[in-house]
């Protein structure tokens, strides 16, 4: 009921976190007048092509005019930016799972963070937020604004896994299926697809592999002392995974390439081919043409074996050049 309520003021959900792995459901109203525990935190989700959701983050969200600009940018790419207080902004991008969407195309998160609060924008749907609510109504989501953005972090880098390893296995059998047939064409658009791909996913991911390294250096006072810890095991996952993605675009260029040398090689071979055939019927058509030309002279023109003889010396011209070339290494 809530959720409905929300969203027609931009807000996907507002949740208040229990401190235990539960958090129960807020209702926009209900913001203004929330107090909040020592050991609960809020998290509100905002659509942020919402007009309400601007009006609220300039009016009501007692946040900075400076923060709630860079919140409701139209681009944005991975950051960090830490503002007084101990209060951060955390711009992240997860893979857009979206029905129809290119996975490549990254879906763009914006944090606003502080001890006991988090308020996070989307434009489109990301599935890393629902999988966070579930663990909430399970009881055994984030306990904390701090572990909110862990959870958020990891939920955003284990997508990125799935989609490196659906591209590294496409290299695989490409590789194996050239490796089984050398005949085998491998597909050039699933190659070339495969590194447009890559490269669009390092755009985003090499940044963020910074934030993450920069979030287990800064030690703000909400954040627990195990948190550095696994945003260093995410900044070292990221690292992995570009230097996976890396790999399989080169692996996926030198598929291209040895295709390449063998379309070369093939059309090298048929043109060397097609010279020798040149070169030995370039002569006989010089005799054959000779002996037709139509003047007085030419010999055996009256002789009843005519077509014998000229048909031997054209055969005994194509031997001869048959073991010229073949002492020449020709063929």
């Amino acid at each position: 009921m809530f959720e409905q309520d929300n969203a027609q003021w931009g807000l996907v959900h507002a949740l208040l976190l229990d401190g235990n792995g539960g958090g129960r459901a807020v209702a926009r109203t209900e913001l203004s007048d929330l107090q909040l525990q020592p050991e609960q935190s809020l998290w509100l989700h905002w659509d942020r092509s919402h007009p309400q959701t601007r009006t609220w983050l300039l009016r009501d969200s007692g946040l900075s005019e400076f923060a709630c600009e860079l919140l409701l940018e139209e681009n944005t790419r991975p950051r960090l930016l830490p503002l007084a207080n101990e209060q951060l902004l955390l711009f992240l991008r997860g893979v857009n799972l979206n029905p129809g969407a290119e996975p490549e195309d990254m879906v763009s998160v914006r944090i606003f963070a502080q001890a006991q609060r988090v308020i996070s924008l989307r434009l489109r749907p990301l599935r890393a937020s629902d999988e966070i609510l579930q663990q909430l109504a399970e009881g055994r989501g984030p306990k904390t604004a701090s572990e909110l953005l862990v959870v958020m972090g990891e939920l955003l880098t284990e997508k990125v896994q799935a989609l490196v390893t659906e591209l590294t296995e496409e290299v695989d059998l490409e590789e194996e299926q050239v490796e089984a047939d050398d005949r085998h064409a491998p597909a050039q658009g699933s190659l070339q697809l495969i590194r447009r791909r890559a490269a669009a996913l390092r755009r985003f991911l090499a940044p963020q592999r910074d934030i993450y390294a920069q979030l287990s250096r800064h030690k703000w006072s909400w954040f627990a002392e195990r948190d550095a810890d696994y945003w260093n095991e995410l900044n070292n996952s990221l690292i992995r995974y570009l230097e996976e993605l890396e790999l399989a675009r080169e692996r996926a260029a030198l598929l291209l390439e040895s295709e390449d040398r063998k379309r070369d090689e093939r059309m090298n071979r048929t043109m060397y081919r097609l010279g020798i055939i040149t070169c030995i019927f370039l002569p006989m058509s010089f005799v054959t043409g000779l002996l037709g030309i139509n003047v007085g002279g030419i010999p055996w023109s009256q002789s009843p074996n005519g077509f014998i003889f000229a048909s031997l010396v054209v055969l005994a011209l194509a031997l001869g050049q048959w073991w010229l070339f073949r002492r020449l290494r020709w063929v």
